[in-house]
């Protein structure tokens, strides 16, 4: 329920309180707002429990759907290769990684490609910096 906030926004929502309600009433204040979130979370698994009760083997054809869908927002290519063609097997994406050569030494060396020479950067480009012109490539 409270995964946005982290703990720096906690500290600064307690000395708000603190400050607002004073030391006196701050207990007072948190055991009411622990008490109903509580009650408010019993009362969502209860109307849950219930809905299941009422629906049987619809409730189950209603979240099929959404359950299908929450699988394919976690689908990128490599899983939906690994999944479907390799059968959950991913040994071959760690073989080809293990093949490639480090990305930091692409910035440094021309990596072993002598016929054309590729301009040697030293650094990674910036957002919205302009490449080097290679004149024979043009």
């Amino acid at each position: 329920m409270f995964s946005n906030i982290g703990w720096s926004e906690m500290v600064i929502l307690l000395v708000a309180a603190l400050v607002i309600l004073g030391p006196e009433r701050l207990p007072g204040a948190v055991r009411w707002t622990t008490r109903s979130l509580r009650q408010v979370r019993d009362y969502a698994s209860g109307a849950t429990s219930q809905l299941r009760q009422e629906l049987g083997p619809e409730f189950d054809d209603l979240r099929k759907p959404l359950a299908d869908l929450n699988e394919l927002r976690g689908m990128t290519p490599r899983a939906m290769v690994t999944k479907h063609l390799l059968n959950g097997d991913d040994s071959l994406f760690k073989d080809f990684n293990s093949a490639l050569p480090d990305p930091k030494d692409l910035y440094s060396t021309n990596s072993g490609m002598p016929d054309y020479p590729m301009p040697k950067l030293d650094k990674p480009l910036e957002r919205n910096e302009r490449p080097p012109i290679d004149s024979d490539a043009t």
